[in-house]
């Protein structure tokens, strides 16, 4: 049998270098990043409201998540990832974050953490540390950030809803407030705490195209929304989708939850 000539050599050649870049393609493309990302709010022993969180319920959660291979990993590093940057998570990987700053993360919640050793990213309005009467204290918030396992990052000044905020003041004084939310917010964590404040976590999961610029250009590198799905390198890292936590989510919703939002 006679051997192939120069140009059937050739084209075999040329298929297999074909065939071998799709499959890298395929590769890259298949290797995207993607996570849940769950928020809370409050901690009790009895749910007096949806957005409160029974303590058992969120041991068994974490009891699940430990139990069935899954890796809580520090939210910096899923933003990272997120981004494109070149960071990997590990298989099952997950966020967790807690927005408004209530007391209970440290009655209720710190026990837990330190049991389970996960990090944590508490987004805190700071007019209310240390004034109301629900709200975790600047010292507190320095106790929970010394044991490493908590990051503390921006869920603006005070939590307005930039919706009403806007019908209600003009132009110009929405925009200030605006400035003052986004800014204020960074600076006086950053004063208390000697930390860092990139993160944003918007109020009521509120966003838009203007807020968003303004963000950007206030100095945030990635804000989060009250969106229930996954988040992935193909969401704007200005407006990260997260699952918004609630006690009427019992163990096997929570299971179907994170069954749903695997990352690849």
């Amino acid at each position: 049998m006679k051997s192939p000539g120069r140009p059937a050599a050739t084209a075999v050649a040329c298929r297999g270098l074909l065939a071998a870049l799709l499959f890298g393609w395929a590769s890259l493309a298949a290797a995207h990043c993607r996570l849940p990302i769950l928020v809370y709010h409050r901690f009790a022993a009895a749910a007096a409201d949806s957005m409160t969180v029974r303590t058992d319920r969120f041991a068994a959660q974490l009891d699940y998540l430990a139990g069935h291979g899954y890796t809580v990993v520090p939210l910096r590093q899923a933003v990272a990832c997120l981004r494109g940057e070149a960071v990997a998570l590990p298989p099952k990987a997950l966020a967790i974050t807690v927005d408004d700053g209530h007391r209970s993360v440290y009655t209720h919640m710190l026990p837990l953490v330190l049991r389970h050793r996960i990090p944590v990213t508490l987004f805190i309005y700071p007019s209310a540390i240390s004034n109301a009467p629900y709200a975790l204290t600047w010292e507190q918030l320095a106790e929970l950030r010394a044991s490493g396992l908590f990051e503390v990052q921006s869920h603006t000044y005070w939590h307005p809803n930039f919706k009403q905020e806007q019908r209600r003041l003009t132009p110009e004084q929405y925009q200030a407030l605006v400035r003052m939310q986004l800014e204020k917010s960074r600076s006086v964590i950053a004063a208390h705490l000697g930390t860092p404040v990139d993160l944003l976590a918007w109020p009521f999961g509120i966003h838009d195209a203007d807020l968003i610029a303004r963000a950007a250009a206030a100095g945030y590198r990635a804000a989060f929304t009250l969106d229930r799905r996954s988040a992935s390198d193909t969401d704007d890292p200005m407006a990260l989708p997260r699952y918004l936590m609630v006690d009427a989510l019992d163990l096997a919703g929570f299971a179907r939850l994170l069954r749903a939002g695997d990352g690849p």
